[in-house]
């Protein structure tokens, strides 16, 4: 349920603030009362109104100077005062404007005209907060956007850490997937779903134990069976996280083929999510370009020459031709 307006009346005169009372009763509206200026400051405190009406001359602390402590106190500083004032000189009014007054109503008020002042500003003043909060909602978002990336990089990290065979590929193979990704025309928001799911292509293999993860020779079949159900750890670990529905193609998808010979599902063609199309193309060149403990690096044509040969069997043959046209682009730069 929305709540009411809160306005706060300041006056010393009882017959003035009976009259403001009669006016706006009847109105949605929640009215507090003080009379005088010291007592108006410290209820503005207590009440923090969306809107104070504030007379000027009164005994003690005067509005003028009611006014400036409001402006002075970070949670009131924006609230809006309009000042009710039997003066009506030139001189009064700019003495109101320096002292932080937004409006002016002079005694004797038509209670239409108040009305209508008060419904204007509480009404901006309600957009404004609206505004606020969406600004805060947006400010947060943002926040907890930065708090996944992290904590993503870090589940990276920590992969990297325990699999010093492949450091550093991660890194190289989520560069060069956002570059392939922007070269077919995936849009800039969507390339973050390749970022992540890039960094995270290799999540699952936390589940793997070690002795057959950092294994030096082959593995036995057995541990093949053991090996290729990462994919599916990181699709029971990530499907949970709606901020990753899109990202999650990689991890779960890049060993799909195809011709359907991969795993875990044995998608086959465009079964296969394109982010992880593309995926399969970029992992495959980083590690056949990269040395390994077992093996040199192969000369990038040959890696180039070994991906033609595999197109419409391994990869996606369109996507093949994409990925030549982007490496020799590069290679002439």
């Amino acid at each position: 349920m929305q709540r009411l307006p809160k306005i706060l009346i300041v006056d010393d005169e009882p017959i003035i603030r009976d009259t403001l009372e009669n006016l706006l009763s009847a109105e949605e509206l929640e009215l507090y009362f003080a009379e005088n200026g010291e007592q108006g400051l410290q209820m503005a405190q207590d009440v923090l109104p969306d809107a104070i009406l504030l007379d000027v001359m009164m005994p003690g602390m005067d509005g003028y100077e009611v006014c400036r402590h409001i402006r002075a106190l970070p949670l009131l500083a924006e609230v809006p005062i309009i000042m009710i004032t039997a003066l009506d000189d030139r001189q009064s009014r700019l003495q109101g404007l320096r002292s932080g007054v937004d409006d002016f109503l002079s005694k004797p008020f038509d209670g239409i005209e108040l009305l209508a002042r008060i419904q204007t500003i509480t009404r901006l003043n309600r957009y404004r907060h609206l505004l606020e909060q969406r600004n805060e909602l947006e400010q947060l978002h943002k926040e907890l956007i930065i708090s996944y990336h992290r904590t993503i990089e870090g589940w990276s990290n920590a992969l990297d850490l325990r699999d010093k065979e492949t450091e550093g590929h991660t890194l190289r193979v989520t560069q060069k997937s956002v570059e392939f990704a922007r070269a077919l025309g995936v849009g800039e928001a969507q390339l973050e779903h390749v970022r992540m799911g890039a960094l995270l292509h290799d999540v699952g293999k936390l589940g793997v134990p070690d002795s057959v993860l950092l294994k030096p020779g082959k593995l036995t079949e057995e541990e093949w069976v053991v090996m290729r159900k990462h994919p599916v750890y990181a699709y029971e670990w990530l499907s949970p996280i709606d901020f990753l529905k899109e990202a999650i193609q990689i991890p779960y998808c890049h060993h799909e083929k195809w011709d359907g010979s991969g795993y875990p599902r044995h998608l086959r063609g465009e079964e296969i999510p394109l982010y992880a199309r593309l995926f399969a193309i970029v992992d495959v060149w980083d590690a056949l370009c990269s040395d390994r403990p077992y093996r040199a690096a192969m000369p990038e044509a040959e890696v180039l020459e070994y991906i033609q040969k595999d197109a419409g069997k391994h990869f996606d043959p369109e996507l093949v031709k994409v990925f030549m046209e982007l490496q020799s682009k590069g290679q002439k730069s």
